[in-house]
């Protein structure tokens, strides 16, 4: 059997790594280039994100705030609340903030700029919570969890928890 000699061998070393190395690197610009279109451009459409509160009144604020910020500096953002738990709390008829603030009004502000605020269905019959005793700005979801895993799985929401 004939044997290659010693630089041949390492030539073609050379050019395996030569080949490896272009390949990491096309991958690499193909990532990054992926990266760069995904910016939220004009051709990209609004923001759509999901808000998932579960924790309280406390979460309930921060969440509001939050979303409040996110609209001050993208207006067109698609934002829907998802409450589950004790994150139900805040759309109750007459819950307050702890300094006095009606939660209602704070949700009708936002659902005038186009956020939808729903409610877990499973949470109301697990807490024995009927639709009557939350303000009319709530939409029921058979289970908030499975509406958050909706809308991030099949329809492209971005999940936040504040």
């Amino acid at each position: 059997m004939p044997r290659c000699p010693p630089h041949a061998a390492a030539g073609a070393e050379l050019k395996r790594r030569d080949f490896a190395a272009a390949l990491a690197a096309a991958a690499a610009v193909s990532l990054l280039s992926g990266c760069a279109g995904s910016g939220g451009g004009p051709d990209q459409g609004p923001d759509r994100v999901v808000y998932h509160l579960s924790e309280g009144t406390a979460q309930a604020s921060n969440g509001l705030r939050n979303i409040g910020n996110h609209l001050e500096v993208n207006p067109q953002a698609r934002i829907v609340v998802v409450a589950h738990a004790l994150g139900v709390d805040f759309m109750m008829k007459g819950a307050s903030d702890r300094n006095g603030n009606k939660y209602e009004d704070l949700v009708e502000q936002l659902v005038q700029r186009g956020v939808q605020f729903d409610v877990c269905e499973i949470t109301l019959r697990n807490r024995k919570l009927a639709r009557d005793q939350f303000i009319s700005y709530s939409k029921f979801v058979p289970s908030g969890v499975a509406e958050i895993t909706r809308l991030q799985q099949h329809e492209g929401y971005a999940y936040l928890k504040p």
